[in-house]
């Protein structure tokens, strides 16, 4: 087995100091997004880590790609009949974690997912590209394939089904909300002595904590 002991790197990137944070973790993540988004050395900002479990505690997690963002929470999309949408219909409570390494920072937000309006799930469908669409009709998310020419096959069939016509939103397809109640944001700082505050959402209020790195 090799060891991976002495891979290490100190991170001197920045600070966080409590006088620098908004008020609003929503307004606190916006500042963060954007300055991901403009560092060109991160190519797919919005990439996060979506944990879910079922209601016999089974954890999974995957990379998604976050679709947007509001003052009520995080929005992604997904099939419905997938390993994440079969565990959200029986515990919405989940997790997100963003990761900028060249930033040296961290977002962690624990919150409940709820289903968007059909009408939003329609209107963001029809804005992917054509393929996009017709993938997400083709692909029966988290079930077993007996090979990628199958997977293939109702890819074209697809589009000779739907050729000059619009492709219809599949049943499954869905938009997710996810509402956060907590979330984290961490700064690596040289020595292991990281920074990372913590807002909790108490009824209305939001209230923030320094907490041990």
């Amino acid at each position: 087995m090799k060891s991976l002991s002495s891979q290490r790197k100190d991170y001197c990137q920045g600070a966080l100091r409590r006088a620098d944070l908004k008020k609003i973790p929503m307004e606190q993540f916006d500042l963060w997004f954007q300055e991901a988004s403009m560092c060109d050395a991160i190519t797919e900002p919005n990439a996060m880590s979506l944990s879910t479990a079922n209601c016999d505690r089974l954890l999974t997690s995957r990379m998604v790609l976050l679709k947007g963002y509001e003052k009520d929470g995080f929005r992604f999309f997904t099939n419905s009949t997938s390993i994440k949408g079969r565990h959200i219909a029986e515990n919405p409570n989940v997790a997100l974690l963003f990761y900028w390494p060249p930033l040296e920072r961290q977002v962690r937000i624990n919150g409940t997912a709820s289903l968007l309006p059909r009408v939003e799930t329609e209107k963001y469908f029809h804005s992917r590209p054509r393929n996009s669409q017709l993938a997400a009709c083709a692909s029966f998310q988290s079930m077993t394939l007996s090979n990628r020419h199958t997977l293939e096959s109702r890819m074209q069939e697809l589009k000779k089904k739907y050729k000059n016509q619009e492709v219809p939103v599949p049943d499954f397809w869905n938009g997710y909300l996810v509402a956060p109640h907590s979330m984290q944001f961490w700064q690596g700082r040289s020595d292991r002595l990281h920074d990372c505050f913590q807002y909790t959402k108490k009824e209305s209020a939001w209230i923030i904590e320094r907490l041990n790195p």
